[in-house]
């Protein structure tokens, strides 16, 4: 067992991570009281924290967050992507900042507890960022009990014992159980969000574990936008006459998912219908074409990460959340890479020669993030509207 934070004599330490390694960090509790299992990443944003603890691909993680200021601007209503966040836990360098911002309703610590979340502070994030750059995510285990009291051969045994995400299909625990119609689109200061009432065309959303603000902008760009469930088949989504598809983000290994998104997915490329993917959509998308997927060492986390698009150029900087990749080299021919990461020169984006399929592993909704990808919801559209006038 090694101690990754030495307490003082005289600290009570609320809260402890444990890695499967025998490593505990120890600090503060936070949020919830317990303890929680999953893979652990860090995440590089400097903004947007409520976005990233409630978007459903960080179903099965806990996140450390590298920037200090986490709370500053509390916790609402509006900047949710899911209503029930998938998040395992999470990891502050300091202490919860009291809000100071006028769209604040309420402390980001009894958000939390109200969401069962449980998290650590006054952990060391640089020391433990490095080690999971170095030696890849762990996985482990948050714990937060008030009087300090921890059975870490209990914990250790716990984070040694989870089977980690590699071969895990989450996105049936993040999917929508039923079908429905969303309308809700971009949002203005002091109006709110939008709501989308003249369409000029459909689109059925596959939901793996769809962020609400994808939606958003699909519906801001003049779609109707029916939202159904990731076990969905190509019958099933033909049924409701889409002018286009689109293929959500989502957690957990795509080769798992893929087990029954798949063959959905090839159904729905002999239709010819225009097709759009993000994320874990992409991925999926490109097993549909023959390629193959594999786990990456730290995955790619961020507000701030640098993409170049091949044809045009042009270098986007993108949200991303991905811990999954296409490997570029088993993509079939007909299949022609159009995005790249200037990180690490993995894959970021595809497109079906001869077809108005295309997908990107970022995330263009910018939910948080940079908008210098919102125009590939533009793109979507215009394919949508080359098909209606062939």
């Amino acid at each position: 067992m090694t101690l990754a934070t030495p307490p003082s004599e005289d600290a009570v330490h609320t809260g402890v991570l444990v890695l499967a390694d025998g490593t505990v960090f120890r600090g503060r509790g936070i949020g919830a009281v317990g303890d929680s299992v999953g893979e652990v990443c860090f995440n590089t944003s400097m903004t947007g924290y409520q976005e990233i603890l409630t978007d459903p691909s960080y179903a099965g993680q806990i996140i450390t967050f590298t920037f200090p200021h986490i709370g500053n601007t509390g916790a609402n209503l509006e900047d949710i992507e899911t209503v029930t966040p998938a998040a395992r836990g999470l990891i502050l360098r300091a202490d919860i900042t009291d809000p100071s911002n006028w769209r604040s309703t309420r402390h980001l610590d009894e958000w939390l507890k109200a969401h069962d979340l449980i998290g650590l502070a006054g952990v060391d994030t640089r020391r433990l960022t490095r080690r999971i750059r170095d030696l890849g995510a762990p996985n482990g285990v948050v714990a937060h009990a008030p009087d300090g009291n921890f059975d870490l051969n209990a914990l250790i045994a716990k984070a040694k014992g989870w089977a980690g995400l590699e071969g895990m299909d989450l996105a049936k625990d993040v999917s929508c159980r039923q079908t429905y119609d969303w309308t809700e689109a971009g949002w203005t200061m002091g109006a709110g969000y939008a709501t989308q009432e003249q369409p000029k065309f459909h689109v059925v959303a596959i939901d793996y574990g769809a962020k609400r603000n994808i939606l958003r902008c699909l519906a801001a760009s003049g779609c109707k936008v029916t939202v159904v469930p990731g076990n969905a088949t190509a019958e099933d989504v033909m049924r409701h006459k889409p002018d286009g598809v689109f293929l959500s983000n989502g957690p957990g290994d795509p080769a798992a998912t893929g087990a029954y998104a798949v063959p959905t997915i090839k159904g729905l490329l002999d239709t010819g219908v225009p097709m759009f993917g993000i994320c874990l959509g992409h991925q999926m998308l490109s097993l549909a074409l023959g390629a193959k997927t594999t786990k990456m060492p730290l995955g790619h986390r961020g507000a701030n990460h640098p993409v170049k698009d091949l044809a045009s150029g042009r270098v986007e900087i993108t949200s991303q959340n991905h811990g999954f990749v296409v490997i570029p080299e088993s993509l079939p021919a007909d299949a022609e890479v159009t995005h790249v990461s200037l990180f690490d020169g993995s894959n970021e984006g595809i497109r079906l020669k001869g077809k108005p399929v295309f997908s990107v592993q970022y995330h263009p909704e910018a939910s948080p993030g940079p908008q210098d990808s919102h125009y590939l919801f533009d793109r979507f559209v215009e394919l949508m509207a080359g098909k209606a006038a062939a």
